[in-house]
């Protein structure tokens, strides 16, 4: 049994290395592209069941958003946002978890050693992909802010040169943002490592029905992930694109 921490890499595109992760993300994608596609041709005016379901899920989530925002209208406007955040890290976090995902690969030499290479990982199990993410996560929450308040008012937070207190505080919410990064990159790839290699040890030592209890807590956890991802996501917009009256 050989467990890595780093993404294997499968092939080239010119300079551009290929991982098992990074394949997995692009996987993602295109099941989300198709899957949107097909849903739109789909929509009712008498919906469906399955129509309902995600109605009453929709208005859910916009009705949690406006009680954080405090606005109906701001929160149908960011919730594109924070809705395509949860579903694309709750699909990431599901597909690890399908069968093959993970035990299906070749084996590969390495130092005199035959190293099992799995074609596709989940994709969060990739620092790279979760440091990608926070960071886009962040630029977004920024532009929000920027859109909302003005490029001057919201930036004045971060580079105010009033008084000496007014710029201290200035860098340290630089480095808050900062931090924001690191916080969401490395929740979440710890998280859904762990879980890829609890999965891996219980196969390994007690393999057939044993890991299904495991396989449904991981299908929770993958929600939990996904959902504190956005969560947090919806706060750090909430207070980007409130002005505060001092």
């Amino acid at each position: 049994m050989h467990i890595q921490i780093a993404a294997e890499k499968l092939f080239s595109i010119g300079s551009l290395p290929v991982t098992n992760a990074l394949l997995a993300s692009w996987a993602v994608v295109i099941i989300l592209i198709a899957t949107a596609q097909i849903l739109s041709r789909r929509l009712r005016l008498v919906p469906s069941l399955f129509q309902n379901i995600a109605e009453t899920g929709i208005e859910k989530l916009l009705g949690m958003m406006e009680k954080i925002f405090g606005s109906r209208s701001k929160a149908e406007k960011y919730f594109p946002i924070i809705a395509t955040i949860f579903i694309f890290v709750l699909i990431s976090n599901w597909l690890g978890i399908l069968p093959g995902v993970g035990s299906i690969g070749f084996y590969e030499g390495h130092a005199g050693e035959q190293l099992f290479v799995p074609f596709v990982r989940s994709a969060a199990s990739d620092l790279n992909f979760t440091i990608a993410l926070a960071v886009t996560t962040v630029i977004l929450v920024n532009i929000a802010g920027i859109r909302a308040l003005g490029a001057k008012v919201h930036f004045s937070k971060y580079f105010n040169f009033s008084n000496p207190i007014k710029f201290f505080v200035g860098i340290l919410e630089l480095l808050g943002e900062l931090a924001k990064m690191i916080s969401f990159s490395f929740r979440l790839f710890g998280n859904v490592f762990a879980d890829e290699v609890l999965l891996i040890i219980v196969a390994f030592l007690a393999p057939y029905f044993i890991p299904i209890p495991f396989l449904m807590l991981e299908i929770f956890v993958g929600f939990i992930q996904a959902l504190v991802f956005s969560m947090l996501s919806l706060v750090f917009v909430s207070m980007a694109v409130s002005h505060e009256e001092h």
